[in-house]
């Protein structure tokens, strides 16, 4: 399948042409060169700003952006380039050698000084107090005495404010920043970054209001562990790739901001309706079994990279640690409906055989398809004939033949610990990284 969105080589290129772009239209002036480590600092500001508005687009879930490069690098270098440009940003003030006033009638290229007083020196003071809060409260989100959505809400205002106090000040003192050539292209790129805000809270809320889902069932699979399925309540329901997950919102407006990402444990075939298998996990996920049938529901997708291969005769491997099998139940089940013949193994770890899902099924596909099923208990009940233990290197090493590892796709899906060591064990065995399919949304 091929996924939709710019090819990560380009990305990268338009991503840098972007940064570097203020340097660019700085040379471009002409003036009169200022100290070395006065000019550096100003470029380190300059690439910083422009690095801040690119943050915005990183995380508005743009297909565009994400689809072929994948939501969860792409959000990861949007966290990772945070840390950069604040580190840019907080040291720049730091470098300048020339004196804070500029305001000398003869100099107008601002050779001898840097311009800096009155509303511009308090708007970039605002500014470089408020980014390293944002960021720290960015990393450490989890830790917060308050819900994901209230976070997510002041985490929008306050890159909103923080760029417009940035503007301010880079309009006001920025030596090159007054070039209207250099302006223009701080609104632009603001205005873009601003829109994404817009686009997020207003228009995307907009749109499914217009495309609304109802819930049709809602069934426990396994311990702690639920089967959900919406239908649209009219139209048709979206498409998407088996693997693929969507930002689900239920019983509420789509304007709540109270969403969540879940992958889609159904298959197209299943169309108009769409599945998902969600464990109870301490947030709301706790009232899951409570959400009434008929409940509203809005989805923003699809997104994710991890989709099933192409039918090239290759093997496919997948391996599963708890709530990781929703998305492999949804290939697995579009595998099923196309009577796939590819050989197929699954290797599926849980604690307890009580949270073991569609175990049935499973079984039933085992009988149509190419497929052997392995369940990996580390806390089997007595008389257990499955594997015992966790998925680790020794597992792995017992139930992937060598002899045929390098020739199969594996498709890895649970923990970010689980997801590490079976990547690290499968590249011992020979196995390139380009045979191996999967996301991981834990970073800090």
């Amino acid at each position: 399948m091929f996924q939709k969105g710019f090819h990560p080589a380009i990305l990268l290129l338009m991503y840098a042409a972007l940064a570097l772009a203020p340097l660019g239209l700085a040379a471009a002036q002409g003036l009169p060169a200022r100290p070395f480590q006065d000019e550096f600092a100003s470029s380190l500001a300059l690439v910083g700003f422009s690095m801040m508005m690119m943050e915005f687009v990183l995380s508005g879930r743009f297909r565009r952006i994400s689809g072929r490069t994948g939501i969860d690098i792409t959000m990861r270098f949007h966290q990772v380039i945070a840390r950069v440009l604040a580190l840019f940003i907080l040291i720049h003030p730091f470098l300048y050698t020339l004196p804070m006033s500029g305001s000398r009638p003869w100099d107008l290229t601002g050779v001898s000084g840097l311009n800096l007083g009155g509303a511009t020196f308090i708007t970039g003071g605002l500014a470089w107090l408020l980014l390293p809060v944002f960021i720290v409260l960015g990393v450490f989100r989890r830790d917060l005495p308050y819900r994901y959505e209230t976070w997510r809400l002041m985490h929008g205002l306050g890159a909103a404010l923080i760029a417009l106090l940035t503007l301010h000040h880079a309009l006001g003192a920025g030596r090159y920043s007054a070039d209207p050539a250099l302006g223009a292209f701080w609104i632009v790129m603001t205005s873009v970054a601003l829109g994404t805000l817009v686009n997020v809270y207003i228009l995307r809320p907009l749109s499914q209001l217009r495309r609304p889902y109802r819930v049709k069932t809602i069934e426990k699979v396994a311990a702690k562990t639920w089967d959900l399925v919406i239908e649209p309540k009219h139209g048709t329901a979206l498409s998407f790739e088996p693997g693929q997950f969507v930002w689900l919102t239920l019983d509420r407006s789509p304007f709540s901001i109270t969403e969540h990402p879940f992958s889609i444990s159904s298959c197209p075939a299943d169309r108009p309706q769409l599945s998902f298998t969600i464990k109870e996990a301490g947030d709301f996920t706790n009232r899951i079994g409570h959400i009434p049938v008929d409940a509203r529901a809005y989805i923003d997708g699809p997104h994710g990279h991890m989709i099933l291969p192409q039918d090239d005769g290759v093997g496919l491997t997948f391996i599963a640690g708890g709530v990781g099998m929703a998305p492999i139940m949804g290939m697995l089940r579009q595998l099923r409906a196309k009577r796939d013949p590819r050989p197929l193994k699954l290797i599926y770890g849980n604690r307890a055989v009580d949270q073991i899902m569609y175990k049935n099924e499973l079984e039933d596909m085992t009988r149509e398809l190419d497929m052997e099923v392995h369940n990996v208990l580390s806390e089997p009940p007595p008389g257990w004939d499955g594997k015992v233990g966790i998925i680790d290197e020794a597992m792995l090493r017992q139930l992937v033949d060598p002899g045929s590892a390098a020739g199969r796709m594996y498709i890895v899906c649970g923990p970010a610990p689980m997801i590490d060591g079976v990547a690290t064990t499968l590249g011992r065995l020979g196995i390139p990284a380009s045979r191996i399919l999967s996301e991981k949304f834990s970073y800090d």
